[in-house]
């Protein structure tokens, strides 16, 4: 199973980001890939391809994270174009960042290696499809510099997830698996 632990975003958040999917999807051409909103999160962390034993493990260590809730906003657009995708913005915030190095933590507990780079957390709105990411995106990027969006939501986080994920030809279904609380005093 393809497994990652992520933050869902508030029903207020998702409204806001619907709207921002909706002003631009239908103009945006046939190579763009949109996210279902219903799978719009924060990544924490992506394991990846991982059997029962590791699952269980992963399970085992993020029930002992202990982490305060997660005053978390979200603003602006942007664009990975090397990766070919459509984001939105969520800023670093200490609590944020805390929770994302408890998880790494405790996930090299069951073998995983934390990426090297740096966190740069958003929510994945649209992809290119195929390899031509930059191209792909272009029509996009002029669209959403025209509109000069001033996307802004707020919510907090109660709590973080394991998600596993199905991949297929009309993009990623995301299951939650576990859910663990995040707490008012850690």
């Amino acid at each position: 199973m393809r497994l990652f632990i992520g933050i869902a975003l508030g029903q207020e958040a998702a409204k806001a980001l619907a709207c921002v999917r909706e002003q631009f999807e239908a103009g945006s051409g046939a190579d763009l890939r949109w996210s279902a909103p219903e799978g719009w999160h924060v990544t924490q962390q992506f394991l990846g391809s991982v059997d029962e034993e590791r699952a269980s493990c992963v399970v085992e260590k993020l029930r002992a994270v202990r982490a305060a809730r997660i005053p978390m906003r979200i603003e602006g657009l942007g664009f990975f174009e090397r990766a070919g995708v459509f984001w939105a913005g969520v800023p670093l915030t200490p609590e944020l960042l805390a929770l994302q190095q408890f998880v790494t933590a405790a996930m090299r507990n069951c073998g995983f290696v934390p990426e090297t780079r740096p966190y740069n957390p958003h929510i994945t709105l649209a992809r290119a499809k195929g390899r031509n990411g930059a191209k792909a995106l272009a029509p996009l990027q002029n669209a959403v510099q025209r509109a000069k969006i001033d996307l802004c939501a707020e919510f907090t986080a109660n709590e973080f997830l394991l998600y596993e994920s199905f991949p297929g030809p009309e993009g990623s279904k995301y299951e939650v698996k576990e859910r663990f609380l995040l707490i008012a005093d850690p």
